[in-house]
């Protein structure tokens, strides 16, 4: 599953953008921003307790106001709304309850999901009496807060975590390969994932994508079992203006963050652009299984040298994954398609692989004595020993002398023994560093 969304909503000036600034900084362990498309910091990862989510901001919403900029704003906070997993409602303690607020309510009231009533402004404990009028609203316990001096914070995220669910939802059954197909728009995601379930016949069932996105697919066949989740794409930063493909931006990370495997696809006749490679860059970073399909092939004019040409630049501007698979296909005309799923299936098993403990000793004690660690400082590393803790990557821990003294180099060369030795193809792998104790 992807983190949670939390959506801070209310009507303007009650001091969103003073919540979401506290919650985006140091006082809760920020992990950092997420990748985005807007310069402006509409949404953070941050974690609290045990949780990791993610929270955005909107717009104040002023229901009785009918011009543009609050229509907008308006439209803006409704789909954070729809594609959260909980909602902060906040108000302002200090001018009391208005009909604007009572008219807030009742919009969020609509999407029956969780909601955190948040009265703030309320810097002193004399002041806290001042909340209770907020019971009118009819959805829950208000909590007295003040997001400018941080008090009361760590009784509001308790709540909000409260509201987070355990493990996967009803559909998103383990046993399912879940498969997200990002990329650029226009780029022919739908396309493959219609054809996939046209061609296949044995659609298991097809929901709504609750918070997360149009439509997710479950699909059996002989390969397996998959869930197809489909994705909006994502454009260069100048032309993300409109709030709805913000939070689109996140709905295509949260996508990333849920899937085993993401398929980036990218138009044969337009090539590799920088947002292919930051949407695959952040999927790469989190270890995911990636295989990247060149669509549209039924439109390229073939030579002998183009597919040689297109398998370079593929290379090139993907260096930092060179486990990742390729194919060049059309979903229009069905060519090559047959093969997704199959490819989707080896990258996955790659990425839940197992090693036992003795035959990885035995690659790396052979990777040693071909050729030794080079000196970092005044010391040479030593392994001792390596284990395999876990996969969905696969993720290694070697035990060393010391771990400052692991040069990149070196590093890169031991997982390429890795790969070389038991087939990582598809997956990215992890190695962690730690010092023998003893």
């Amino acid at each position: 599953m992807g983190k949670p969304i939390v959506a801070i909503v209310g009507r303007p000036n009650v001091g969103k953008s003073t919540l979401f600034n506290k919650l985006a900084g140091r006082r809760i362990s920020i992990v950092g921003d997420t990748p985005g498309v807007t310069r402006d910091r509409v949404y953070a990862e941050a974690e609290w307790l045990k949780y990791d989510f993610t929270i955005i901001d909107t717009g104040g919403i002023e229901p009785e106001d009918d011009d543009i900029i609050s229509l907008q704003m308006r439209r803006q906070a409704q789909m954070a709304v729809e594609i959260a997993d909980v909602i902060i409602l906040i108000v302002d303690g200090k001018e009391g309850l208005t009909a604007s607020d009572k008219e807030v309510a009742q919009m969020i009231r609509k999407s029956k999901k969780p909601v955190v009533l948040v009265v703030n402004k309320i810097d002193s404990v004399k002041q806290e009496a001042s909340a209770y009028e907020f019971y009118n609203l009819g959805i829950g316990d208000p909590i007295a807060i003040s997001a400018s001096q941080g008090l009361g914070l760590g009784d509001m995220l308790d709540r909000v975590v409260e509201n987070f669910k355990n493990g996967s939802g009803e559909h998103e059954d383990e046993d399912y390969i879940k498969i997200a197909f990002i990329g650029k728009p226009n780029v022919g995601k739908s396309s493959l994932v219609n054809k996939l379930l046209g061609e296949e016949r044995v659609i298991v069932s097809e929901i709504p994508g609750t918070t997360r996105d149009a439509v997710d697919s479950y699909l059996e066949t002989e390969e397996g079992k998959f869930l197809l989740i489909d994705t909006a794409g994502i454009r260069k930063k100048s032309k993300v203006k409109k709030e709805v493909e913000k939070y689109s931006v996140i709905r295509t990370y949260a996508a990333v963050e849920r899937a085993d495997v993401c398929v980036l696809m990218l138009d044969a006749t337009q090539g590799i652009s920088e947002q292919d490679k930051k949407i695959v860059g952040y999927a790469h970073e989190l270890g995911k299984s990636i295989l990247v399909i060149v669509n549209k092939w039924d439109l390229i004019d073939k030579d002998t040298k183009i597919v040689n040409t297109f398998k370079d630049n593929i290379e090139k501007n993907f260096s930092f994954m060179p486990y990742a698979p390729y194919l060049f296909i059309s979903a229009k005309t069905g060519q090559r398609v047959h093969r997704v799923l199959k490819t989707v299936k080896l990258c996955y098993e790659n990425y839940c692989k197992k090693i036992k403990t003795g035959v990885l000793n035995d690659i790396i004690s052979r990777a040693v004595m071909m050729k030794e660690p080079p000196i970092v400082g005044n010391k040479r590393l030593k392994i001792y020993y390596v284990t395999q803790i876990g996969n969905k990557p696969p993720t290694f821990v070697f035990f060393v002398n010391d771990p400052h003294c692991i040069h990149f180099s070196y590093e890169r060369y031991i997982e390429n023994q890795l790969r070389d030795s038991f087939d990582f193809a598809g997956t990215g792998i992890k190695l962690e560093f730690r010092e023998r104790k003893g």
